[in-house]
């Protein structure tokens, strides 16, 4: 059987594939055994890549499909159905999980509370650095569970809202979703700066 045919066992593969290297490492200088950060850095492009994926590609989708459905267009019914809410799953679980593998890096590394206290700010320390990516990636979490996941269920019509209700849910999320992009761009600039300020070494 064919493991690309079906999505759990593509992912299986990659991590037998992700195995196989970690064996054949093991004796090395590098040390890909370090699963904390190396989850992290997993589920990081995963959740990073939906929220461009959303705002990049089915939010203007969305309104071009609104745009032309009065003229014969196919409307957005079918993003709204079938891709949004599988898509906003994979989103709002792996933000959670880029956001705990991140912690248990640093506290693995025992920098968790130097890193969110902001210790060696002024003087431009590694774990610093990290702490203002850690902080910026927390308030992304939040606006993922308190802000846009909540709203996007309105306007899916997952829970019951009034035309009103779906309006103003329309305009949070979509600029939690957008603060959320641009906060993204100085985030993963901290992240991969306190890599190089390290010496491109885990903490």
């Amino acid at each position: 059987m064919n493991p690309l045919k079906s999505i759990v066992g593509t992912i299986v593969t990659g991590f037998v594939l992700a195995g196989i290297m970690i064996f054949a490492f093991k004796s090395g200088n590098g040390n890909p055994k370090e699963w904390t950060i190396w989850l992290h850095a997993i589920f990081g492009v995963l959740w990073i890549g939906l929220l461009y994926y959303f705002n990049f590609v089915q939010v203007p989708a969305v309104a071009k499909a609104l745009g032309e459905a009065d003229s014969g267009g196919p409307g957005p019914a079918a993003i709204n159905k079938y891709v949004a809410p599988r898509a906003l799953a994979w989103f709002r679980y792996a933000a959670l999980l880029t956001w705990l593998t991140g912690a248990a890096a640093l506290w693995k590394y025992g920098v968790l509370k130097q890193a969110f206290m902001l210790e060696g700010l002024s003087t431009g320390a590694t774990t610093a650095i990290i702490g203002i990516g850690a902080w910026l990636g927390t308030i992304m979490l939040f606006n993922v569970w308190v802000l846009i996941w909540p709203n996007q269920k309105k306007i899916l019509g997952l829970t019951e809202a009034t035309p009103e209700q779906v309006a103003k849910a329309k305009v949070v999320a979509l600029m939690a979703s957008r603060t959320n992009t641009v906060l993204s761009i100085p985030m993963l600039l901290a992240m991969t700066a306190s890599q190089i300020h390290n010496g491109g070494m885990p903490l």
